[in-house]
């Protein structure tokens, strides 16, 4: 009988739920800024602000979540039966099943452009061949995970999967890390080199690279997701040596003090660009306090409420998916017309875009939800089905996690 390897460890909800919250502001985010949107509507969304405008940089959130996640499943209790195999099997079955279908997807509907007469029924507008980055090559690249690794300088097909690609191999990094450290008998050695490697690579980011904000994504996010996601072992491992017996009310306090930093961190990165270098640092306080105090009084009762659990579980499908929507958002858009938003405009200032926020925002619930049960879950199970006879899959009465990192 084979012995498991490894078990999933039971969830921290409030967790669950910021990851929720997350993929939910980067949604939004894409939406209120993008250009084709902005060209159609005469206002902007009535909760368009600072927070949202900035709302991508919690691509790092996730980043710095992935770290804790794996962190609390392969070195604070399996350290000793690590195995690089199948802790890569687990990770490429938890991304890749939604990364292709909706590469697929994105690929159909290119084709059914030009099938269809889309582009010359004025739908669909046709790129100039210069311009078009969704072609074999990128295809090529998406396939193997190899899209935002400085192969291209563009984004391309399901744009934000260029997250997807650079975790992917972070993982790889982690797992031979944590491989080496396994033969040295040594966690001390790989809590060094995580270490060494956030700074490292924040450093380059900060002096080398030196882009005004940190917002590189095809060229450096690998840096990037480097920075971030060891902040979050290193985050992990920090929150194991606190002392105990904090009070119930330094907790909330902690926690609350977290939270509006995190937001108000965001919120300023528009005026002070510069400032998203040390979002990480914000992040990694945010959900080390979060999962230092899970009881505590006020935060933690507020992120467990079905709603924002429901979110958090669909949380990848979330980030996933809504790319597509808010293409079709913008075909819908430009076929409705000027006079269409016109009217409604006329009736409130900002209620075009508006609904057309919700419109978007119910769209990637509803596919979300299809893809959670049909590709999500069921295309995880099958490739680890697929290397059943290497990797021992033993998974733990907790819900399994659905965020990109889990």
């Amino acid at each position: 009988m084979t012995v498991p390897v490894h078990r999933e460890k039971a969830h921290v909800l409030p967790l669950d739920s910021i990851r929720g919250i997350a993929a939910v502001t980067v949604v939004v985010h894409h939406v209120i800024l993008m250009p084709t949107f902005l060209a159609a509507f005469p206002n902007r969304a009535w909760i368009d602000c600072a927070f949202f405008r900035s709302g991508g940089f919690l691509v790092d959130l996730f980043f710095v979540l992935s770290g804790i996640v794996m962190s609390l499943s392969y070195l604070q209790s399996d350290f000793g039966r690590f195995s690089l195999r199948e802790f890569m099997v687990r990770r490429f079955a938890r991304i890749y099943p939604l990364h292709i279908v909706m590469l697929l997807v994105l690929l159909l509907f290119r084709l059914a452009r030009i099938g269809l007469g889309l582009v010359m029924a004025g739908v669909v507008v046709s790129a100039p061949a210069a311009f078009e980055v969704n072609n074999g090559y990128s295809f090529f690249l998406n396939v193997f995970l190899l899209h935002s690794l400085g192969f291209v300088q563009y984004l391309n097909w399901n744009a934000p999967s260029w997250s997807i690609s650079v975790e992917f191999y972070t993982y790889l990094v982690f797992g031979l890390m944590l491989l080496a450290a396994q033969r040295l008998n040594s966690l001390a050695w790989f809590y060094f080199a995580a270490a060494t490697l956030a700074l490292g690579s924040w450093l380059v980011l900060t002096t080398v690279v030196a882009t005004p904000q940190l917002d590189v994504q095809f060229d450096w996010g690998l840096l990037r997701c480097f920075t971030s996601f060891f902040l979050g072992v290193l985050t992990a491992k920090a929150v194991g040596a606190l002392p105990r017996g904090i009070s119930p009310a330094l907790q909330g306090a902690i926690q609350l003090a977290a939270v509006v930093a995190a937001v108000a961190h965001v919120s300023l990165t528009e005026a002070y660009p510069w400032i998203s270098y040390l979002a990480p640092v914000t992040f990694a306080v945010l959900l080390g306090s979060l999962l230092a105090f899970p009881k505590a009084a006020v935060v933690p009762p507020m992120l467990t409420v079905r709603p924002l659990l429901w979110l958090g579980q669909r949380s990848y499908s979330i980030y996933m998916v809504h790319a597509f929507v808010v293409l079709l958002a913008e075909y819908f858009v430009r076929a409705a017309g000027k006079p269409a938003v016109a009217h409604l405009e006329a009736i409130q200032p900002g209620l075009a875009p508006t609904l057309n926020l919700l419109i978007v925002l119910g769209a990637v619930f509803a596919l979300s939800q299809l893809t959670y049960r049909w590709i999500e879950l069921p295309g995880s199970r099958l490739v680890r089905n697929i290397f059943r006879g290497a990797v021992a899959y033993s998974p733990a009465p907790a819900e399994p996690s659905t965020r990109l990192s889990s």
